[in-house]
């Protein structure tokens, strides 16, 4: 399952496997709480296996049972605490709408309102895509669990509402201009230009295909930046700039807002790693 990082309680622990092209994947035992508010830009999808997951998801508490299925919207605010006091050990599959869009072609995202998902069907193929991750796939065995379980939530989920008619090309062209200046000042006004519609149409585009807005998209890429940077041994205060940060206080507060931990914190973690070699100081929030 690849390294074990230990949290602050003596049993907590978090393994993280290794990465299979943009799939991150974790397997995590908490015995109280686990992360603070927060939001990721990707689906987070995953199966609760001993103990119960509480957390709270679009205005209310909700508790996941082992073989029920969490189904996290890009952009969604939720947290994670056990809700018994035996804890709770789940595996989580992160999913880059990007990813999804791949196998969609410009249908609005799935969306699922509950956070919790008892079909059976949504069981199988987030399963399958933990089995090929654990069996170190090849592209095409990765690409082909994939598919099924974006298909699955195509199937089972209802589409991401949106007002009005909304342009998968413009939001294409908006995210390949991210792409292009992560480390540089861009506007609303500057992707309205490369995309060929108005703001605030082009904020609604965005938002159906790759489930955030063109800001929130940004942030979380640099951090994502910020990430590899310090693995390949930038300390965090160089990382934070080079990502395009204004410096790492600034990086650090988007940083808690999308991972619920500091990334001091996820660092030191980091650091305890067998094989890290990365970035030892300063280690400072």
């Amino acid at each position: 399952m690849g390294t074990k990082t230990e949290l602050p309680h003596a049993t907590d622990w978090v393994r993280h496997a290794p990465a299979f092209a943009e799939l991150e994947s974790i397997e995590a035992f908490f015995s109280g709480h686990a992360f603070d508010p927060h939001r990721h830009a990707t689906y987070a999808i995953g199966r609760t296996l001993a103990g119960v997951q509480s957390f709270s998801y679009r205005g209310a508490q909700t508790h996941s049972l082992p073989g029920e299925t969490m189904v996290f919207h890009p952009d969604e605010v939720h947290d994670g605490r056990a809700g018994a006091a035996c804890g709770f050990r789940y595996r989580m599959l992160y999913v880059p709408p990007a990813l999804v869009q791949d196998v969609l072609g410009g249908r609005p995202l799935p969306f699922h309102r509950e956070g919790v998902s008892l079909d059976p069907r949504l069981a199988r193929a987030t399963d399958a895509v933990f089995a090929v991750l654990d069996e170190r796939p090849d592209a095409l065995g990765r690409d082909a669990a994939l598919f099924d379980l974006v298909s699955t939530l195509a199937e089972v989920c209802q589409a991401w509402p949106s007002r009005g008619r909304v342009d998968f090309a413009a939001a294409l062209q908006a995210r390949e201009y991210l792409e292009d200046h992560l480390d540089q000042p861009v506007t609303l006004d500057d992707l309205a230009r490369c995309a060929g519609r108005d703001r605030w149409s082009l904020s609604r585009d965005f938002r159906a295909y790759f489930g955030t807005s063109p800001h929130r998209y940004l942030t979380l890429r640099r951090l994502d930046r910020v990430r590899l940077q310090v693995r390949l041994g930038m300390d965090l205060a160089q990382a934070a700039v080079a990502a395009g940060f204004y410096d790492q206080s600034h990086m650090t507060r988007h940083f808690r807002q999308a991972f619920g931990i500091a990334p001091a914190r996820w660092l030191r973690g980091l650091a305890a790693a067998p094989g890290f070699s990365g970035a030892k100081a300063p280690l400072r929030d």
